[in-house]
């Protein structure tokens, strides 16, 4: 099933549409003309609904001025030799006072006023005799054309010489091939005819006018001289003065000329969640998301291990910086100030390198190419224009994402527990050794020597006490430091899948609104534009 016709609301609608939302899309002549036909629209909409404007038009020699004094019954085109040439439009008005402000509006000043109307059906009729179309004055050919477009209906008369000419035709009556229904075409001067060579002449101009693109134009002999067919002539413009639609339909046919002209643009979908998803992972690298992952677990064996460690090495660990603080993102301190509010702060992180920029661009251009390859030229044009804009503001709206993102660098609660009991060995272990020595030193100094208790059973039978606390002190210390480095590596690898979770969302929140959201914008335009065209082509 075909769609319904629009109606001339919609169609103009539609035709807004395009302009407004195909501004820099679509060919700026093309535009013109769209926005041209919008303002004549509304103009002649806004004035005299009631009124039927027929333009006479037709080459020199065709009896333009002959045929509308023949059709009005009186000499108002001053044809012949006090006006050999029309060089201005004359408008013949019935109830004048009220297509007063139409014809200023046509910027037609020659008016004569009737009464009695050409039709009873025609009582308010505006019938325009208008300059040659093939004038060679170039000022007459431009009214003439001018008001080709502006008029409600058209009146082609032509002559039996010259009925079939190749300019007329092609410059004049075919642009015109979707005016048919308020179409008229009137060949003049048949009484130059024979009887015998009417018909044939007649049926030859009807198949011109059919190859012109005009099927339902109307094809009437007439002789503006003798009179023969001015009646039928009559009724046929009282037909389109009877019918209220000959405004609206020839603004509607002008609206169908122009959309059949403009390229659609189209069809695209909108970018999938897997696309953005991908765009954004691409972005997230080149922004330094696993870099800063890698620091984050980094940083937690670091402090793990200086908490957990042995107590008599891990001091070593402080003497390595930690890698979040050296990226700019360590704890910073509450309430320290402004210098630590995180809609200004900005990481340590290098600068992004011409590698980490040319990753981050084609992943951008790459998700604009992807997301417009279903549209015309200048719509794919707009899309990767769209999300180039983003360039040069993504690589510090990424730092500041990243700067503002909660990272997962707290400690862990059993640090305490397992640096509580590394302590109490090391002053368990340094007691056995204290008790030992004094065993051996208080002696020499004329003290009685302290005793030194052994295990008197078990598998440890023998082994002097003090030996065994500091035996059991390192190898506790070394055990706990080994077990704590395992648990620390196995919790900063989830850590660090955890900060790269958070990260890549901070960074999505970014890429939506920064690349996907202009795509999509530019997408759902030449959805618009595609469907408004389609309306305004019915």
């Amino acid at each position: 099933m075909s769609p319904a016709k629009a109606t001339l609301d919609t169609s103009l609608a539609a035709l807004r549409t395009v302009v407004d939302d195909g501004a820099g899309r679509i060919p700026s002549p093309l535009a013109d003309e769209a926005e041209a036909l919008l303002r004549q629209g509304g103009g002649r909409r806004a004035r005299s609904p009631e009124h039927t404007v027929v333009g006479v038009f037709g080459a020199t020699g065709s009896g333009k001025s002959s045929l509308v004094n023949a059709l009005v019954g009186d000499e108002v085109a001053k044809a012949h030799v006090r006006r050999p040439t029309t060089s201005q439009a004359l408008a013949v008005t019935w109830d004048a006072p009220g297509a007063a402000d139409l014809l200023d509006w046509l910027e037609i000043r020659e008016r004569v006023a009737r009464t009695a109307p050409i039709d009873s059906r025609a009582g308010k009729l505006v019938l325009v005799d208008l300059p040659d179309v093939d004038s060679v004055e170039a000022a007459n050919r431009a009214i003439a054309e001018r008001l080709a477009g502006q008029v409600d209906a058209l009146l082609w008369v032509v002559d039996p010489q010259k009925y079939a000419d190749d300019v007329l035709h092609a410059q004049f009556i075919a642009p015109h091939a979707r005016h048919a229904a308020v179409t008229l075409v009137a060949l003049n001067q048949v009484d130059l005819l024979s009887p015998a060579d009417r018909r044939p002449v007649v049926a030859s101009l009807q198949g011109i006018i059919e190859r012109d693109g005009l099927p339902r134009a109307r094809v009437l002999p007439v002789s503006a001289r003798t009179g023969e067919g001015v009646e039928a002539l009559r009724l046929a413009i009282g037909d389109l003065a009877a019918s209220k639609a000959v405004r609206d339909a020839r603004l509607a046919a002008d609206v169908q000329t122009l959309a059949a002209r403009l390229d659609d643009p189209g069809s695209a979908p909108r970018p999938d969640s897997r696309a953005a998803q991908r765009v954004r992972d691409e972005v997230g690298t080149a922004a330094g998301v696993d870099v800063v992952a890698a620091a984050v677990a980094s940083s937690y064996r670091k402090r793990a291990a200086q908490v957990t460690g042995w107590p008599l090495v891990s001091w070593i660990g402080r003497l390595r910086a930690d890698p979040l603080t050296r990226l700019g993102l360590g704890p910073r301190r509450r309430g320290a100030g402004a210098e630590d509010d995180p809609d200004v702060h900005r990481t340590s992180m290098p600068l992004l390198s011409a590698g980490a920029r040319a990753r981050l661009s084609l992943a951008v251009r790459s998700f604009a190419d992807t997301a417009g390859s279903g549209l015309g030229a200048p719509w794919r044009a707009a899309v990767r224009t769209a999300a180039e804009g983003a360039l040069d503001r993504l690589p510090a709206d990424l730092d500041l994402a990243i700067a503002r993102t909660s990272l997962p660098a707290r400690g862990s609660w059993w640090w305490a527990v397992v640096g509580v009991v590394q302590w109490v060995a090391l002053v368990a272990g340094i007691g056995g050794a204290l008790w030992l020595l004094g065993a051996s030193l208080l002696p020499t100094f004329g003290m009685p020597a302290l005793l030194i208790p052994r295990v008197e059973s078990g598998p440890l039978e023998g082994w002097a006490v003090p030996v065994l606390l500091i035996v059991a002190a390192v190898l506790l210390g070394v055990l706990l430091g080994l077990l704590s480095a395992a648990l620390s590596a196995l919790t900063a690898a989830a850590r660090r899948r955890r900060t790269r979770r958070r990260l890549l969302a901070s960074v999505d929140e970014v890429v939506q609104r920064e690349v996907v959201a202009p795509v999509a914008a530019e997408l759902d335009r030449a959805r618009a534009v595609s469907a408004a065209i389609a309306v305004a082509r019915r």
